[in-house]
């Protein structure tokens, strides 16, 4: 079962990161382009990708506490903060990220999220308001906070210093 537990936790990371490769390398693509259906393309891409990344978190989430349990790992201190963290990197990720591509998928007169609810899409932004924003540096932003925080993340589960 222990064997089982870490291999399916392994997995949906896998999961998770290869799903949500694809919404970072938008992330990066998205600021290259002038056309503003190329823009929507590649905003459509990442959103596609959502389903299976919440999926793959979820399981990575589960699997883990679940592991947490059958291991007997609850009283130490790394496991705690790795769950920690996970949730703050989370949250970060979220809001920052949510926030910025909402105001591009706004922008690029598509359905937008603003935190709360879809709203409608509207008429495009003009190209120099778009442009200025994706001159942000957002993607940066985004990729450093979760590269980061699976670093340590994969640091605490490995050699549990506490």
């Amino acid at each position: 079962m222990d064997r089982w537990l870490i291999y399916l936790h392994i997995l949906f990371a896998f999961f998770f990161l290869l799903s949500h490769g694809g919404s970072v390398a938008v992330a990066f693509q998205v600021r290259k382009e002038k056309s503003l259906e190329r823009t929507r393309a590649l905003l459509e891409l990442s959103t596609s990708s959502y389903t299976v990344m919440y999926v793959g978190l979820l399981g990575l989430l589960i699997t883990g506490i679940v592991a947490g349990f059958v291991r007997d790992a609850w009283g130490h201190g790394w496991i705690w903060a790795s769950l920690a963290l996970l949730i703050v990197v989370a949250a970060l990720m979220f809001y920052r990220g949510s926030s910025y591509y909402g105001k591009l998928r706004q922008a690029a007169g598509m359905e937008w999220f603003d935190g709360r609810k879809t709203q409608p899409a509207i008429a495009p932004a003009r190209e120099a308001d778009r442009a200025a924003l994706l001159n942000s540096r957002m993607p940066e932003e985004t990729t450093a906070i979760g590269g980061i925080g699976l670093a340590l993340i994969l640091w605490l589960m490995m050699f549990r210093p506490f």
